[in-house]
């Protein structure tokens, strides 16, 4: 789960991490309210998204008296921020963080994410911070230091030396930047985070480590660890469809406006497949849907009625494996999606394991418009076909 830059703040003040004093506005009111409280200038007016790359966008921009602060606000709320990982569709900015203006000196970046090849937490760091990380990552990867950690012995102090000496950072600063590094594996720890990224962290004039940005991903898998976590929840910058999927327990993700096809698959593994064969089909998955193999028939009826309320869905592929998730449920939820709904796109099946005759016949036997499929091959082909004409 995504949070807000000013919410991942206020989690980063709890644990010691220094940063600009702020507040965040939903209106121009609210922005200039902030302005005067932090009571100098200049300060910065910041687009509050989950996405990275809000300056390059126009989301973030300095103001230099109250006049400005109202109306950069003006400009940012209610506008739609286009960024590199926003996609063209880009994302309705509903609210700014209005923080104090720092004489930046330096900026690095920093970011704390597990990686799973070495069973370990990574800290990467470089000197090269702020907007044009990726292309460093990209053209000078040497650029950017990574520091391995057990998780089983946690952050010594010889990773906070190896990660402050990696930054060439000036002694009267090392102290104080090896207790902030601590305090922010403490929280990513705590929060069982899966990604925790400071892009800038800055050195400032009077040589103070500050973290400018702040960004934080928790696995959705321990929220019921953190319920003050669930309070910071935007709905708004979640994909509708995928909001409602988790309304009843189903694995859904949008892929993006470009795919044709729908897919409904019990399983993970089954689900990569099949996205994988539509595509060497000509087509392209629309989304993912894993049901799950202890699936009932009104979630494979509400996995059904997400699919077909996708506009871009040109065609739906059902492929079930029957297990857990018998076949003869499986068409009984199909019948009942399509009974309540109206099926108005061509919808593939293919189905094997227990119950399976029973399922064709459930289906056969409904009236409904519905291809069947003799393998994962030939319902590819078909769908295919349909979604394309």
């Amino acid at each position: 789960m995504k949070i807000h830059e000013y919410q991942a703040k206020e989690l980063f003040k709890k644990y010691k991490v220094p940063i600009p004093e702020g507040s965040v506005a939903f209106n121009q009111d609210d922005a200039k309210t902030s302005a005067e409280k932090l009571g100098g200038f200049p300060v910065v007016v910041k687009a509050q998204i989950h996405a990275g790359g809000r300056g390059k966008g126009g989301g973030v921009k300095l103001a230099g008296s109250l006049e400005e602060v109202e109306k950069t606000a003006s400009e940012i709320i209610g506008m739609t921020l286009v960024t590199h990982q926003t996609g063209p569709e880009g994302r309705l900015v509903k609210k700014v963080l209005v923080e104090q203006g720092l004489n930046i000196v330096k900026e690095l970046y920093l970011s704390i994410i597990p990686d799973r090849q070495t069973a370990s937490n990574v800290i990467m760091a470089s000197e090269a911070g702020g907007m044009d990380i990726e292309e460093v990552a990209e053209k000078t990867p040497e650029k950017i230091i990574k520091v391995h950690i057990d998780p089983l012995l946690g952050i010594q102090a010889y990773h906070l030396r190896a990660v402050a000496y990696g930054l060439n950072l000036p002694a009267p600063i090392i102290k104080q930047f090896s207790g902030m590094l601590k305090n922010l594996y403490n929280l990513f720890i705590d929060y069982d985070c899966s990604l925790l990224e400071i892009n800038p962290l800055v050195i400032t004039g009077d040589d103070t480590v500050v973290a400018l940005d702040a960004k934080m991903d928790i696995d959705s898998n321990s929220l019921y660890r953190h319920k003050d976590i669930l309070e910071y929840r935007d709905f708004d910058e979640e994909d509708p469809l995928e909001v409602e999927a988790s309304k009843y327990n189903l694995n859904y993700i949008n892929l993006g406006g470009s795919g044709n096809v729908g897919n409904m698959v019990n399983g993970a593994g089954l689900a990569m497949a099949t996205m994988d064969i539509i595509m060497l089909a000509g087509a392209k998955p629309a989304n993912f849907l894993d049901v799950g193999g202890g699936a009932d028939a009104e979630m494979v009826e509400n996995g059904f009625k997400i699919l077909l309320s996708d506009k871009n869905v040109k065609g739906i592929l059902i492929n079930i494996f029957g297990g857990i998730l018998r076949c003869d449920v499986l068409a009984q939820g199909v019948v009942q999606a399509a009974e309540k709904t109206g099926i108005n796109i061509p919808v593939v099946v293919r189905m094997e394991g227990t119950n399976v005759e029973e399922g064709r016949k459930i289906l056969a036997d409904s009236g409904l418009n519905l291809t069947t499929a003799t393998d994962i091959k030939d319902a590819a082909q078909k769908i295919a076909e349909f979604a394309n004409a």
